[in-house]
């Protein structure tokens, strides 16, 4: 696609970002990665900013009869993001989104405590903290995961991904103290379409990038 950047795959999308943050002088005390696709790139950042890395997980809150469509998401900790107008259109009550809720967050947390294999959650107190994705579109799970961060005692939150549409950028501005996004197309259908090879990463990989 002429005037867009295509990656060749998700660690080359990494190397990327991971230049891109050096080159803005962001010093990170960790990087945290998204799974499952996020930690290719993770890796990268993390090596290219000489930080140790972990993971931030989210699960999404499905519509009722519809799990694909998003109403919200939630992260491992209990802290959700709702997507009000999706709630409205789906007329999903408040009883349901709270099962929902408490099913998806701790479907969360066992699958943050299966990638970590033992070890403790880290601690963020005063760190600069640097979440990364493989690319954001309506970023449900992307937003919960900043809502936890929000909540820990980190003093700086940076949020680094390859690619996404102006608007969900710009939302998520709100949420960080910086957003590093290399492209910001306005044409965007999905996040795949600006990857040579986007293929599904399987936990056994993604949870390879956390080795030492």
């Amino acid at each position: 696609m002429a005037g867009v950047r295509q990656f060749a795959d998700r660690t080359d999308a990494g190397k990327r970002l991971g230049q891109a943050l050096r080159e803005r002088g962001i010093d990170a005390d960790i990087v945290l990665a998204v799974p499952r696709g996020g930690l290719p790139l993770g890796r990268a950042v993390a090596d290219a900013l000489e930080a140790p890395l972990d993971v931030v997980v989210a699960k999404k809150i499905g519509a009722p009869g519809n799990p694909e469509y998003a109403v919200g998401a939630v992260a491992s900790d209990g802290s959700a993001w709702r997507n009000e107008r999706a709630i409205n259109g789906t007329r999903t009550d408040e009883g349901y989104f709270q099962e929902r809720r408490e099913i998806e967050a701790e479907n969360a947390h066992r699958k943050a405590e299966r990638y970590r294999v033992g070890r403790p959650a880290p601690d963020l107190g005063g760190k600069t903290v640097v979440v990364v994705d493989d690319g954001v579109a309506t970023g449900s799970t992307l937003r919960a995961c900043l809502s936890k961060l929000e909540r820990s005692d980190a003093e700086r939150i940076v949020l680094a991904v390859p690619v996404g549409p102006p608007d969900t950028i710009a939302d998520l501005e709100a949420q960080v103290d910086e957003v590093v996004c290399l492209e910001t197309p306005a044409a965007f259908r999905g996040v795949g379409q600006f990857y040579a090879d986007f293929g599904q990463v399987s936990d056994d990989e993604a949870m390879s990038y956390l080795e030492p």
